[in-house]
């Protein structure tokens, strides 16, 4: 008799405990992962291991010589294969010296596009991914990698989230038409990206031989990138949600 009123007092117990007070030991289902930001976030990341490792060669064959001071020009002057004969490229680091700087920007940005497509989707992604960009910077990485990888660990940090902010940001009438441009917008956003660290390194913009001008070119093209990464961000975010809420649907 014991017993049985022992087993019956643990079903009735384990019927109004609320969920947030549940045995840890109870299995929950898995947190799911918001694909089309784990998508935005891993290719903005290779973006910025790329400008890392731009930077890394061109510290890196300006040879065994010590740099001026922290801050430096990872594009050295007398170059006749660049516009910029004056060098450019500006960057911070460390390291006294131009080839080991050289070295270890290119290897920040290996691990940065590495870790970028294949981990940063984990509970650690984004918090290691600050990491290696804030040591990247450090070592010659550049300066303007300071905004773009903040703006990406930010996202990263959204991947296993459940965007309440956006869900309440957006309206849910929207979450299709708005989630289905996200990969045109990042697709535009590479391009120009990529554009603009071409100029930046060589100069060459057809058409266009004065040096401000180009410059000018090459800040328009960076912003633009910056702009549509941002609204992939916003589109991806948008996706996600609507992806969550068809899921829900099907479970009612």
């Amino acid at each position: 008799m014991t017993k049985s009123v022992v087993i019956v007092m643990s079903n009735v117990n384990s019927q109004i405990v609320p969920p947030e007070f549940a045995s840890p030991t109870q299995s929950s289902p898995p947190v799911p992962h918001n694909a089309a930001t784990r998508v935005i976030v891993s290719t903005f990341g290779v973006l910025v291991g790329i400008g890392s490792i731009n930077h890394g060669l061109l510290e890196a064959i300006q040879g065994n010589r010590p740099t001026p001071g922290h801050m430096v020009n990872a594009l050295g002057p007398g170059y006749h294969w660049t516009v910029w004969t004056q060098g450019g490229e500006a960057a911070f680091t460390l390291v006294p010296n131009f080839l080991l700087t050289g070295i270890l920007a290119t290897l920040m940005g290996v691990l940065l596009i590495v870790w970028s497509l294949r981990f940063i989707h984990r509970p650690y992604g984004p918090s290691v991914f600050l990491l290696l960009s804030v040591t990247s910077f450090l070592v010659g990485g550049g300066i303007a990698q300071i905004l773009l990888f903040t703006l990406n660990w930010a996202a990263a940090t959204r991947i296993r989230a459940s965007l309440g902010f956006w869900r309440w940001l957006i309206p849910a009438q929207v979450y299709p038409l708005l989630g289905r441009v996200w990969r045109w917008t990042l697709v535009a956003a590479t391009v120009f990206f990529l554009a603009a660290l071409e100029i930046a390194v060589v100069g060459y913009v057809p058409g266009v031989s004065n040096q401000i001008q180009i410059l000018h070119v090459c800040w328009t093209l960076l912003l633009v990138a910056l702009a549509l990464i941002l609204f992939s961000f916003f589109s991806g975010f948008a996706h996600d949600l609507d992806a969550r809420s068809r899921l829900n649907q099907s479970h009612v």
